[in-house]
């Protein structure tokens, strides 16, 4: 058959998002980025650990109301096809590769989640497990990975089609678009970035590519190094490869916990990394030397890496995986700069290999040789690199057919660029329209009137930059009695450091009239200032004038809790109403403060209840439930006066979580 591009709809079970957090994404903002750049390696090794990480996602608001429930949903699926393989793409979570089929083998080379089921793993919180996703701007899972981003239609000069995606990213102010497609002959389907800073400044730029393959005993990965990076309590460190600590490290089952290698591949090597079974077949990713770092993440074998493991997917499955990717840098404790209006393209792809099992479980440089010599044979590097420049011309031409489309926020940019004579973002793809969430920021942009929001209405978007700061300073000369003017400005004062400032313009909204949005920032800005009584209580204030919001409700607390408010936070939440109360994660945090408060046989009722508390958002790395658990066994045992051992105890597993156990 010749090669084929579909859309249509795949019937799955699909958890309920339920929207966005009504407020900014503050909640990880510490007054500045986090460096993470501790590290242990030589002067030589030229790393850029802790360079460009961002202090928050803002403006970006959480998406973590999402549900466990699932419900059979049509969901949006585009499909590239031929007589070897079956590729499918999720349109509405970030374009995510979601299931890669071998039709001669017929065998998944992905591992293909069967559900959408979002947990607590990405940097705006909900993320799905599986397939390939594709990470761009800041380290972690993207902020667009559970969003629906710009999708198109286009075709080679030989009318292969193309399918287009392209998002932009607010906090880097950069362009990414891929292309996928996937010749009438070929096995291997072929994944074409491009990410452009259009920026007159350099910016971090940040891209991995993450692979889900099926986690099988016996299987191993390859990947032409002989060390790789992994980060210990001390920084981040070089070790060997394969063996490690006694064991062999390129077999994922070997390792007892999660961690992560990050593959030191030498310059002049290719770049792949292939993750083959005891039979040598599996997954073979490889790429142009622009994608020149290569990890492998495991859950490890203990009994919160498999309670995370069936987390992520449908209740009561054994499937596990492994996942192995491709970046930009060496490892994810690095941001590369980027230099301004710059542009990076490199050409991935992605298919079935069938190698010599002996030589591939045999002695490691007989493994790296038996791998890269299939490979050659699939395509060479030249290849490779001779697709990527004949496809130049398609990659900056318009994409014939518009399928779907993303925010507003290019379309915005690009209006601004327009008012002040400045070169627009990537001409060649179009960006659709702005819709209501930049309807305050066209208004400001142009002078015009500013559209009216209500104190308790949840404010339609979030702004973090230089420019639209300046324009909101200028315009508090004509409309200084605008309390949203005031609490848009105070947000974007607080994010960028200028926090008197900031505190100084969210008094004023408030003045102007009380709205929950600036009593959460103010009470970011009394946790700045180490005042956790007054955080509390503004956080209290602002939750007050919006009974039931569940994103105020956390928080309020949250905050309530930090500052050692037991009895309080208590009160709080018996005064919710029902769908508040009904939540994991605020049912969660009043265990603790029952806990705190003495009630140790109430707090220990709910977090057993039904076989043990459930957490739709629990994050990657979260001990609470663990910790809780620990904690009431020990004031039972100190009731009882009997001795108290941690490590003689078994949590329930449905409460552990903790990925070092």
């Amino acid at each position: 058959m010749r090669s084929t591009l579909q859309f249509t709809k795949m019937k799955m079970p699909v958890a309920t998002m339920n929207g966005e957090s009504s407020l900014p994404a503050l909640c990880t903002y510490h007054g500045m980025p986090e460096e993470n750049g501790n590290s242990c390696l030589s002067e030589h090794e030229g790393l850029y650990i802790g360079y460009g990480s961002a202090a928050s996602s803002f403006p970006y608001r959480m998406q973590d109301l999402y549900s466990r429930e699932l419900t059979d949903t049509d969901v949006r699926i585009a499909v590239l096809e031929n007589d070897y393989l079956r590729a499918v793409f999720y349109p509405d979570m970030g374009g995510k590769l979601a299931r890669l089929y071998d039709k001669e083998k017929k065998r998944d080379l992905l591992f293909f989640n069967p559900v959408i089921r979002p947990c607590n793993l990405a940097l705006r919180n909900a993320w799905t497990s599986g397939g390939v996703e594709f990470n761009c701007g800041e380290a972690g899972h993207h902020h667009h990975t559970c969003d629906t981003i710009f999708t198109a239609q286009t075709r080679l000069c030989d009318g292969t089609p193309v399918l287009r995606f392209y998002a932009y990213e607010r906090i880097r102010k950069c362009v990414y678009q891929m292309d996928f497609f996937l010749p009438t002959d070929s096995k291997l389907l072929f994944a074409r970035m491009r990410l452009c800073n259009p920026n007159p400044y350099v910016t971090p730029a940040y891209w991995w590519s993450n692979m889900a393959v099926p986690e099988a005993p016996g299987s191993r990965v390859i990947v032409p190094a002989d060390s790789a990076y992994t980060s210990l309590p001390e920084g981040v460190t070089l070790v060997p490869v394969p063996l490690y600590n006694g064991i062999d490290i390129t077999y994922p089952t070997n390792n007892p916990h999660a961690v992560d290698y990050f593959f030191k591949i030498p310059d002049q090597s290719r770049k792949f990394e292939a993750q083959l079974d005891r039979d040598g077949y599996g997954l073979v990713q490889s790429s142009t030397a622009r994608l020149q770092g290569r990890k492998q993440f495991v859950w490890g074998q203990g009994p919160g890496g498999d309670r995370w493991q069936e987390y992520l997917t449908a209740d009561g499955s054994a499937a596990r995986y492994v996942e192995i990717q491709a970046g930009l840098a060496h490892t994810q404790c690095e941001h590369l700069p980027m230099p301004p209006r710059t542009t990076w393209e490199w050409l991935e792809a992605y298919g079935a290999m069938q190698a010599d099992p002996a030589k591939i479980h045999g002695d490691w440089e007989d493994a790296k040789c038996a791998a890269e010599a299939v490979l050659d044979r699939m395509i060479t590097e030249a290849q490779m690199d001779a697709i990527l420049a004949e496809t130049a011309e398609m990659a900056t031409s318009p994409a014939q057919t518009m399928v779907l489309y993303g925010d507003g926020w290019a379309a915005l940019e690009n209006e601004r660029r327009r008012n002040i004579g400045a070169e627009l973002i990537c001409p060649h793809l179009n960006f659709g329209r702005t819709d209501e969430e930049q309807a305050f920021w066209q208004a400001l942009l142009h002078g015009t009137a500013l559209p009216d929001y209500a104190p308790t209405e949840i404010p339609p978007s979030w702004m973090a930059e230089p420019y639209w700061t300046t324009k909101m300073e200028e315009r508090t000369a004509t409309d200084g009695k605008n309390y949203y003017l005031w609490l848009q400005l105070g947000m974007s004062l607080l994010t960028s450091g200028r926090h008197r400032e900031a505190k100084e313009a969210l008094e004023r909204s408030v003045h102007l009239a009380p709205n929950p949005w600036a009593y959460y920032g103010l009470s970011k800005c009394a946790s700045l200032a180490n005042e956790t009584d007054l955080a509390a209580t503004l956080l209290l204030s602002g939750a007050c004038l919006r009974p039931g919001d569940l994103s105020l409700a956390r928080e309020a607390l949250g905050a309530l809790i930090a500052a050692g408010k037991y009895r309080e936070a208590v009160a709080f939440y018996e005064s919710q109403p029902a769908g508040v109360r009904a939540d994991g994660r605020a049912t969660l945090l009043y265990v603790c403060a029952l806990l705190r408060s003495g009630n140790e046989e109430k707090a220990e009722q709910l977090l057993l209840r039904d076989g043990g508390i459930v957490i739709a958002d629990i994050r990657e790395g979260e001990v609470l439930l663990t910790d809780l658990w620990f904690e009431i066994q020990e004031r039972k045992a100190r009731a009882q006066g009997i001795p108290f051992d941690r490590n003689a105890l078994t949590p329930p597993k449905r409460l552990d979580f903790r990925m070092k156990a």
